[in-house]
């Protein structure tokens, strides 16, 4: 129920966990102090108020995406006679207080978990759509994308009538779907996967319910208070979509034969489940995962199911860190019922649902794929330098020296 944490509870908590808690411990200080920091220069309450307003920015692209999510998985499911006897007559011209509404009737509680991936994903859209994210981007997306164009020709020099939208590719971990856009409009057919519903939301909204280039404003560095060298650079904001996808999808391209939008989906689901099964079968030419093979508690498992899903000699595009998601595991993870939870169908359960977890460093992972049907073409391990979601004026920088490497399929 991700859904819950996009409504009216990211503004609740936002300013709570951000603004009010801040005033209250300012206002703790001995009185001659807050009474010194509230004049100028430092005007401490003055920037808690341009935090807020920030916090209600923010919050402004967190119910836009609510409303999306809950238009596409909750709405076609209620009792249109139940949503007229629940919702007031006042709020009912407006979708997202209807919504909100609705949701609060449910009486359903976000969890801490849904609180921070909500905030994470609204602070994404820096990454994924606006201007300033482009330098992270191109430095993980461009060397996939130059990858899978060299594929391209190099099939073409075989076979003069191929184009590129004949050639399928795979993005799992899809996320807000940029990566998935920009191979796209590169002239590729691409399907992008992805699990959390959070992202799927927020994807949906960049990709189909924008109306114009910077239609919402999003401030990513607002809710940390710490190593910031000015107010300014906290309070800095950015304009997102970069870039109008409606528009870009509708394009025809040299040599296509349609809008870029008939050569891109979405699936839902685990990515192991969807693309292990017989129905997946060798029905990709490239799979292009960037950051996201650490997400598996089990690498096997990623390893088979891409396996699977590509045809003979197609190929794996990898970069990323190891920044393993499952380092530890809850008890309830490998609790014996867990092991032995079957689904309907009999079978035991697959996908990152399985219990148990590994951490392998990059060349094991890399002697890994070779076992399991692959052969490594090119290895640059930390060849690709780059932040994620990074405030480059932080007096604090991160930064993943990348491995980049490309398997084909035995």
């Amino acid at each position: 129920m991700g859904l819950i944490f996009y409504h009216s509870s990211y503004r609740r908590a936002a300013h709570f966990n951000t603004t009010h808690v801040r005033r209250q411990a300012f206002y703790a200080l001995p009185s001659q102090h807050w009474g010194l920091l509230v004049q100028p220069p430092f005007s401490i309450l003055n920037s808690l108020s341009k935090l807020d307003d920030l916090i209600d920015d923010n919050a402004e692209l967190a119910e836009a995406i609510f409303t999306v999510g809950f238009r596409a998985f909750i709405a076609p499911g209620l009792d249109s006679e139940w949503v007229a006897s629940v919702i007031p007559q006042k709020v009912a011209h407006d979708e997202f207080l209807v919504y909100s509404t609705i949701m609060d009737c449910y009486g359903v509680k976000a969890a801490r978990v849904d609180i921070e991936k909500a905030v994470s994903c609204v602070n994404q859209f820096y990454r994924e759509w606006s201007a300033e994210g482009e330098l992270e981007r191109s430095r993980c997306y461009s060397p996939v994308i130059e990858i899978l164009v060299s594929e391209f020709m190099t099939r073409k020099e075989i076979s003069s009538e191929l184009s590129r939208s004949d050639l399928s590719i795979l993005v799992p971990g899809a996320g807000l779907g940029r990566l998935v856009f920009d191979v796209c409009r590169a002239g590729f057919t691409v399907e992008g996967n992805e699990i959390s519903y959070h992202a799927l939301m927020a994807s949906s909204l960049a990709l189909n319910h924008t109306s114009k280039v910077g239609e919402y404003t999003v401030a990513p560095f607002a809710l940390n208070c710490s190593n910031h060298l000015s107010r300014a650079d906290q309070f800095r904001t950015f304009e997102i979509p970069d870039i109008h996808p409606g528009n870009e999808l509708l394009a025809v391209g040299p040599g296509q034969n349609g809008p870029a939008h008939e050569r891109m989906s979405m699936s839902t689901g685990d990515f192991c489940v969807l693309y292990s099964n017989p129905d997946s079968k060798e029905a990709f030419d490239a799979v292009a995962t960037v950051f996201f093979i650490d997400t598996a508690p089990n690498i096997i498992r990623y390893i088979e199911a891409v396996h699977n899903c590509l045809k003979p000699n197609g190929l794996w595009v990898n970069l990323g860190p190891l920044l393993w998601h499952h380092a530890t595991r809850s008890e309830d993870s490998d609790s014996d019922d867990k092991k032995n939870k079957v689904d309907k169908d009999g079978d035991v359960d697959k996908g990152i649902a399985d219990p148990g977890s590994v951490e392998l460093t990059d060349e094991e992972v890399v002697a890994l794929v070779q076992h399991l049907g692959f052969t490594i073409e090119k290895h640059e391990p930390g060849a690709i330098q780059t932040g994620y979601i990074t405030n480059t004026n932080s007096m604090l920088q991160s930064t993943y020296h990348s491995s980049l490497w490309v398997a084909r399929k035995k």
